[in-house]
């Protein structure tokens, strides 16, 4: 496998993934600080990190342990000949275990855990484990095999949650349902899971088939990391057929026929970069940049709706990508893994 081509000054190299891979791995085994969002049901439940999750203590809190994971397969799928590959692969053979992972799909088990990163870290997970299984590796298949049990385990909570979700999360945090019916959608159909992909494609048609002139002036609030707007318009290339895509994003950005994208054509400003907030901002650059490639990806060269498209995406990129490597940990411990997921189109229509 190799990334799609791009005229980005940007575009993805093996020195570039190898920079990408130091960072990672400067952060896997790193248990502290870290953000826990566990909830306490008495004092049995007072665990270290590690202890909570023998697999994804490290880079902060979960999400982010579980997306750096998936950028250390993504780079050794994508260039298996990196300098720091056989470290990545003892590294992931080190957490992806069948018991640590067996016990990761316990903690979802129990009632006060089933809303535990909903969805958020539920998609990240899903995007690892649909990374494995489309890598045709010896080690790859082996750590697939151990992460089945808590692949089937999120598999279920979605079934079970999304049917309940009568409105969507609309915000640029962790809860925004747009990104993470994308990311569960990518995986059910590389999981061929037909049963999962029509219940995420009808969810999405519920939630957004109806939406009109979005107000892209709106955005961004001020610790947004992704933008709710360019996350509907994700998920809907990913469900709607090209021809109905591009009716119904006439309707919601009614503008792009002349160019005009209101703030979505601006990057945001990261004001304070040492700010674990403010910081979210260059994530929000860089996931605007990777949801508006992947608009770009369903629609014909010859689209004129393309130029202000393409503008904005390499503005926002540029302005991303200048926060990736800042020595700051409050942005190291993640951004590498958006970079990646925007340079490599890891959701981009092929």
């Amino acid at each position: 496998m190799h990334p799609a081509g791009s005229n980005s000054p940007w575009a993805l190299n093996v020195v570039r993934a190898s920079q990408f891979a130091q960072l990672a791995l400067k952060g896997i085994d790193r248990e502290y600080p870290n953000k826990s969002a566990a909830v306490l049901t008495g004092p049995q439940d007072v665990m270290t990190p590690a202890q909570m999750h023998p697999a994804f203590f490290g880079c902060f809190d979960w999400h982010s342990a579980v997306h750096g994971h998936w950028l250390l397969v993504r780079l050794l799928r994508t260039y298996p000949t990196l300098p720091e590959a056989k470290s990545l692969r003892e590294r992931l053979s080190a957490h992806l275990t069948a018991e640590n992972l067996a016990r990761e799909a316990a903690y979802f088990a129990t009632k006060a855990n089933r809303g535990f990163e909903r969805m958020y870290g539920w998609a990240w997970a899903l995007r690892l484990a649909a990374e494995l299984r489309a890598w045709d590796d010896p080690m790859a298949k082996e750590w697939a095999k151990h992460l089945l049990p808590l692949e089937q385990q999120l598999v279920a909570l979605v079934r079970d949650f999304l049917p309940r979700l009568t409105y969507p999360v609309r915000t640029g945090l962790h809860p925004d349902t747009a990104f993470a019916l994308g990311q569960i959608l990518d995986y059910s159909r590389v999981a061929g899971d037909i049963d999962l992909e029509t219940l995420v494609a009808v969810r999405a048609r519920h939630y957004y088939l109806a939406d009109r002139n979005y107000p892209a002036d709106y955005e961004p609030s001020g610790e947004d990391f992704m933008s709710p707007g360019l996350n509907v318009a994700d998920v809907m290339r990913r469900v709607l057929s090209p021809g109905d895509f591009s009716g119904w994003i006439d309707g919601f950005i009614p503008g792009l026929r002349v160019g005009a994208l209101g703030r979505w054509a601006q990057p945001a400003e990261v004001s304070d970069p040492t700010d674990g907030r403010i910081i979210h901002l260059a994530g929000l650059n860089l996931s605007r940049a990777w949801a508006i490639d992947g608009v770009l990806s369903v629609m014909p060269a010859e689209d004129r709706r393309r130029p202000a498209l393409a503008a904005a995406r390499s503005a926002h990129e540029a302005a991303g990508m200048k926060h990736v490597f800042s020595g700051h940990y409050e942005g190291e411990h993640w951004l590498a893994t958006f970079a990646v997921y925007l340079l490599s189109r890891a959701g981009r229509a092929q």
